[in-house]
């Protein structure tokens, strides 16, 4: 019990900072845009930094004011460079040492204790503070002693390896705890802030976030503060297994920690380990690395230790789904493949099928010619179209819909090549060659079987893509969406976008089906282009997309 309240603590009063309310995806996506602006937050820090510098280069200073500006050097470096706050408060022990100022010696001391305590640095830590006299301490430093007495085996408490010791350590912490609760002025920001803490350790959660929200109220939303105090409602949710609040308020920390360069952050580290526990791995391992990188710079021993624990077991998480996704890849990426060689046979196939009925077309023309071969003629497709017929029912096998589209109309020529035979057959028998002249001269039977084939086409693709008309016009312009009358299915520019959707994209060919020249199916497909919503070159790959149920 007490190992568990000294980490907690620990982790509460060396936490980061915090940011407004919102949702946690919300939050999420707040956070890595102020990840991506870091450099712009390390910039104001470094130009503060060397306002100080320029002050500290000022002629005639006295060891008063050197100080001074020491001391704003340190707390600027506090939780972003170790080595430059432990060398300026170095400074300042030595300046206070030569004015002989007992106050600002203790004032030093305090400081590097405070240095060392958080770095792991622990017998340094006692070592300043057992140099102290507490009898030369004003009240305002009194409580300042025993605050870092409290932080020291705090953290000795949290990090010994020896249960019996980390017990003796927490003990010797809470004692000091509560002599500092009992010094401080009982409605002061630092005095409610120990309040609420007490009252957590004893499971008052209630009465503890009320105190946390009067703080919260008391500072300006992102200031240090406010991150603190952000960070201490993260812990409370945590130990009431509160993940989802725990995250939300771990999230405002380290975006705060982030916007005040902050390096000695604790809040993005234990954001990446509870996501790690809820399998996001990318975000786990991105924060982590971030986290690495932070500590790197900050170059703290104790904060190496705290990622180095995590860090191997997230990034072993990391490494395992890449190699699953990249298998996954490489199988999506062969079954395309094989889906891509399968297109490419059916389209053979098709256009197969389109020429061989192009044949048939011709023989019945061929026939035409003479009167008397006419029988043999007609015997010879009758021959070939039962070839086709059964050529299609054995391609039924692949149970694609368009196939029994080619069936089906296969077999409705058939029927009207004997009628037509019959007809013809009635008119040479009767001796009417005049009217059989007139009939076969016309192209009224080949514009209407033209027609019957498009409507043909536009019931197949329809019952296909029975939204293809309202997806497609989705893709356009509000103003420039097609209107379909009443006795048509699909006008030219809507089978010129089948075509496409069905893998005929070659505009020659698309030509060639509708019985258009080139240039005017290049026309029709640039004017539908010029009134799409997207880029022109994303169009027609959203056209493929229609029907498919994934986001293109």
């Amino acid at each position: 019990m007490f190992r568990t309240v000294a980490i907690l603590t620990l982790l509460i009063f060396s936490s980061g900072a915090g940011f407004c309310q919102s949702e946690v995806d919300s939050l999420l996506k707040v956070l890595d845009k102020t990840m991506e602006s870091a450099g712009t937050y390390m910039h104001q820090k470094e130009s503060r930094l060397k306002s100080l510098y320029a002050l500290l280069e000022t002629k005639q200073q006295s060891p008063e004011q050197h100080y001074a500006i020491n001391s704003l050097l340190y707390k600027e470096y506090l939780k972003f460079k170790f080595d430059s706050a432990l060398h300026y408060m170095n400074k300042n022990l030595e300046l206070a040492e030569s004015v002989k100022r007992t106050d600002l010696i203790n004032e030093s001391r305090f400081a590097l204790s405070r240095i060392f305590s958080g770095s792991g640095m622990y017998f340094e830590a006692l070592d300043v503070l057992k140099q102290v006299k507490k009898q030369d301490l004003n009240p305002g430093q009194l409580t300042d002693y025993y605050a870092c007495m409290q932080q020291l085996y705090a953290e000795l408490g949290l990090y010994s390896a020896l249960p019996a010791n980390a017990e003796k350590y927490n003990i010797l912490s809470f004692a000091y705890r509560d002599t500092l609760v009992a010094l401080l002025d009982p409605k002061s920001s630092e005095s409610l802030r120990w309040q609420a803490a007490i009252l957590q350790d004893k499971g008052d959660f209630e009465q503890s976030r009320k105190i946390n929200s009067r703080l919260i109220s008391g500072v300006k939303e992102g200031s240090e503060d406010y991150a603190l105090y952000a960070f201490l409602r993260a812990i409370s949710f945590r130990i009431q297994g509160n993940t989802v609040d725990e995250e939300k308020y771990l999230i405002k920390s380290a975006i705060s920690d982030i916007k005040n360069a902050v390096k000695d952050n604790v809040s993005l580290t234990l954001l990446a380990v509870l996501l790690y526990e809820k399998n996001d791995i990318d975000l786990a391992y991105r924060y982590i690395m971030y986290s690495l990188e932070d500590a790197k710079f900050y170059n703290s021993r104790l904060r190496y230790v705290e990622i180095s624990k995590i860090l191997p077991l997230i990034s072993e998480s990391f490494r395992l789904k890449n190699e699953k996704q990249q298998r996954q890849l490489r199988l999506y990426a062969l079954v395309i493949t094989l889906l891509a060689i399968s297109l490419i046979i059916a389209s053979i196939f098709l256009y197969s099928q389109m020429k061989r009925l192009s044949k048939a077309r011709q023989s019945l023309q061929d026939a035409n010619l003479t009167m008397q071969k006419l029988h043999e003629d007609l015997i010879r497709v009758n021959a070939q179209l039962k070839s086709l017929n059964h050529e299609l029912l054995e391609s039924n096998r692949t149970k694609e819909e368009h196939i029994g589209f080619f069936l089906n109309l296969c077999s409705t020529y058939i029927d009207k090549l004997d009628d037509f035979r019959k007809f013809v057959h009635r008119k040479v028998t009767s001796g009417q060659n005049e009217d059989l002249f007139k009939v076969t001269k016309s192209s009224h039977y080949f514009d209407s079987e033209l027609k019957e084939f498009y409507s043909n086409f536009d019931n197949t693709f329809l019952h296909l893509f029975p939204n293809f008309v309202e997806q497609f016009n989705a893709l356009l312009l509000e103003n420039e969406r097609i209107e379909i009358k009443n006795d048509e299915l699909l006008t030219t520019e809507l089978r010129i976008f089948a075509l496409i959707r069905l893998g005929v994209t070659d505009s020659s060919k698309i030509a060639s089906f509708l019985r258009y020249s080139v240039n005017t199916i290049y026309n029709y497909r640039t004017r539908i282009r010029n009134k799409a919503l997207m880029p022109r070159d994303d169009f027609e790959r959203k056209v493929k997309m229609i029907g498919i149920n994934v986001e293109a």
